[in-house]
């Protein structure tokens, strides 16, 4: 008895695909020219890169001198002046080291940005931002204080600081470079000790 033709006796046959030729499909072909998809080829999504998170918390804040008249202020070179002499003017500030509270930072991070010891008076309060550097995302809050000046001599830090100068009270806000910074004194009163 003789079976019929795909009735299971024979070896079944795989279909073969006709093969397209490699690269640009000529322009008077009948094929189309989109993106052919494969089939039974799973796509793997691309992998999202996500900067790594730092936190970053300092203090410091602005000096007022002895006369009550005058307020502190630390310049930095602006990296976006290609001059290289205009300055940045911030209030001093740095990192808190383990172990110390904002306050004690504060006062250390003043006396090496600028010379000057101080103490403080009262508290302006609390800056918060984000920015990236590095491929990090850093979160950095800033605790900023009022002091008052107690000693020293004014000298900038040779690493950190390229100038540091006294300013009258009247013209720290529009000295400022940070609008945060200006925000912070704007809102805080009258820059009496």
């Amino acid at each position: 008895m003789t079976t019929a033709p795909g009735g299971g006796g024979e070896a079944k046959r795989k279909k073969r695909r006709r093969r397209r030729p490699k690269g640009p499909t000529p322009p008077n072909s009948n094929e189309s020219t989109a993106p052919q998809i494969k089939r039974g080829v799973k796509k793997t999504p691309a992998k999202r890169v996500y900067a790594k998170r730092v936190d970053e918390v300092s203090a410091g804040g602005l000096v007022i001198d002895t006369t009550g008249t005058m307020g502190l202020l630390i310049g930095r070179r602006d990296l976006k002046d290609q001059t290289r002499e205009r300055l940045l003017w911030s209030l001093p500030k740095g990192h808190i080291e383990e172990g110390e509270t904002p306050e004690q930072a504060a006062i250390r991070e003043v006396q090496e940005e600028t010379g000057i010891e101080s103490e403080i008076a009262r508290e302006l309060g609390v800056i918060d931002f984000w920015f990236m550097a590095g491929g990090n995302r850093i979160h950095k809050t800033v605790h900023h204080y009022l002091f008052k000046e107690i000693g020293g001599q004014l000298a900038p830090q040779i690493t950190e600081v390229d100038d540091v100068g006294w300013f009258p009270l009247s013209e720290i806000i529009d000295l400022l470079a940070y609008p945060d910074e200006k925000k912070l004194l704007a809102k805080s009163g009258e820059l009496k000790i």
